[in-house]
């Protein structure tokens, strides 16, 4: 497998985590422990996986490792979906970052397939 920071699905995610970084920032203090912290896990959750799935010696690890980077992945979209209906995040800035985890799920899905295809 070629190096994981030159897939279009790594660099993305990890782009996503950085604006979740920013994003959550601004979150109340109160859910430092809460929210906050389990959007970050899970969000660095999805490249790290990639990465550590790339560097893995079969395609079925790397492809088990994918699965469980799309699993964080759908947890990171569920909480931010809560984020916005408790007003913790605007319209905008929600619907900028659910866009992107559409976009990297479909990478996803399409790096399991092509993976799949090779078992």
């Amino acid at each position: 497998m070629r190096p994981h920071y030159k897939l279009e699905v790594w660099q993305r995610s990890f782009s996503l985590v950085k604006e979740l970084y920013l994003l959550t920032a601004k979150f109340p203090s109160d859910e430092r422990f809460g929210l906050i912290s389990q959007i970050r896990r899970a969000a660095v959750s999805v490249p790290t996986n990639i990465s550590e799935g790339a560097a893995r010696q079969t395609q079925k690890e790397f492809n088990q490792f994918l699965h469980i980077a799309l699993g964080s992945l759908t947890e990171v979209e569920t909480l931010l979906l809560l984020s916005k209906e408790l007003c913790f995040c605007d319209e905008s800035s929600a619907q900028k970052l659910l866009s992107e985890i559409e976009t990297i799920t479909k990478l996803l899905l399409g790096l399991i397939k092509s993976i799949k295809n090779k078992l």
